[in-house]
């Protein structure tokens, strides 16, 4: 989280957002340096003042005032610690308090910093307790020019006000300790959502390309290796073969810089974009699978595929791609069977599985991730997808996606 700009104008308990409201920092700010002179010299001040009168009211010895004088000074210059130890200085100078009337201004610093430092509870128990000795001191040393009750009620009336003061500021900081906390918590979760982003976005990407890349490169790699291992084929085969080649290559470039231009910003994606495949365009991926020498049979038993949502046609063009990839590099020479069932209401299945190949074969290098990513898409599509061997030796794909009803 990004620091205050000036920190040195903020407490020390708040100018470091590592640490709780309750902890303080071992070094001082500014602000806590003027604050704590500025507290020195109030107590000071008032403790003058406490002793003057005392001076002046003429009955009390000069080795009192001597006493009287040293324990004031004491009492001011322990202030210099009531952020350390709160609860024992304002302790100690409640009970000082009683007897010495020059601790007065020292004691309600310290009880204005313990309210400000440490919680409700303690604050409490030590507000009580000089609420309960403020009587004594009156009655002990009297103000010949106050009257006892007045002097009580004044003294009482004081630690209240001390004591609110300093909570409200302690709740004032605790609102401001929250508040920086939700900020951070905040800016921590949308980087978090941004990275979250991110991957998924190089996931999509990734998944994108697996699955249209690759059945082009499959196609090129069969048909090259067509090409290597028989090179005395007609010139027609050789001819069409290349042609295969040639329009494979110029599908895959035109695949790939769609995807690319995903990553690009809006005003640099390409003019021509082509339309994303669906259930209509599934015959198309079939001829070109059989032009590649691929033995493929389809069982297509969707009344109107026009009507299909076009995110469930596209998802189930994208299965029946995969799985055409994956039987011409694990299977090849065998018939691909491809049964595509449903409607409106009913949902669309597809299902293509394949034997197992029959003659010995160069396998093709893949990844063999193009089954997870599958699983994901239909699974982000609503459906399911089950994949697996079939019990000659086979493999099977079937896959189960929504299409809601009229």
């Amino acid at each position: 989280m990004t620091r205050t700009e000036y920190p040195w104008l903020l407490p020390s308990a708040m100018a470091d957002p590592e640490l709780p409201g309750d902890r303080v920092r071992t070094r001082r700010t500014v602000r806590d340096w003027a604050v704590d002179i500025t507290a020195f010299l109030c107590a000071a001040g008032i403790a003058l003042i406490a002793l003057a009168a005392i001076e002046n009211e003429g009955s009390t010895p000069d080795a009192v005032l001597v006493v009287d004088s040293v324990i004031g000074a004491a009492a001011c210059c322990a202030l210099w610690f009531r952020r350390r130890w709160p609860v024992a200085l304002a302790a100690a100078l409640t009970v000082l308090s009683i007897v010495e009337p020059v601790a007065g201004g020292a004691m309600m610093v310290a009880l204005f910093s313990l309210a400000v430092h440490r919680p409700f509870k303690p604050a409490a128990i030590v507000g009580a307790g000089a609420l309960i000795v403020a009587p004594l001191q009156p009655w002990l040393r009297p103000d010949p020019d106050t009257g006892y009750l007045t002097s009580v009620i004044f003294g009482v009336l004081l630690i209240l006000l001390v004591l609110s003061w300093g909570m409200v500021v302690r709740s004032r900081r605790q609102l401001v300790l929250t508040l920086r906390e939700r900020a951070r918590r905040a800016e921590a979760e949308a980087d978090l959502r941004a990275e979250q982003a991110q991957r998924l976005a190089r996931e999509a990407i990734a998944r994108e390309m697996h699955d249209v890349l690759a059945h082009r490169l499959t196609l090129l790699s069969v048909h090259a290796g067509a090409l290597e291992f028989r090179p005395d084929a007609p010139a027609a085969e050789i001819a069409r073969a290349a042609g295969v080649i040639r329009d494979s290559s110029h599908e895959a470039l035109q695949d790939l810089r769609e995807i690319i231009g995903v990553l690009r910003g809006p005003g640099e994606t390409g003019e021509g974009e082509r339309p994303q495949p669906t259930l209509t365009t599934l015959d198309a991926l079939i001829d070109e699978s059989r032009q590649a020498g691929m033995k493929v049979t389809v069982d297509q038993r969707v009344a109107a595929p026009g009507d299909a949502p076009a995110a469930t046609g596209r998802t189930v063009y994208r299965i029946a791609q995969e799985c055409l990839t994956n039987a011409r590099k694990h299977a090849p020479g065998t018939e691909v069977t491809v049964t595509v069932t449903g409607g409106p209401g009913d949902g669309l299945t597809i299902e293509v599985a394949n034997p197992a190949p029959t003659e010995p074969y160069e396998r093709v290098p893949g990844s063999g991730q193009g089954l997870i990513g599958l699983t994901e898409r239909a699974t982000l599509a609503g459906g399911r997808l089950e994949h697996g061997p079939t019990p000659d030796g086979g493999f099977a794909v079937r896959a189960r996606l929504p299409w809601p009803g009229a």
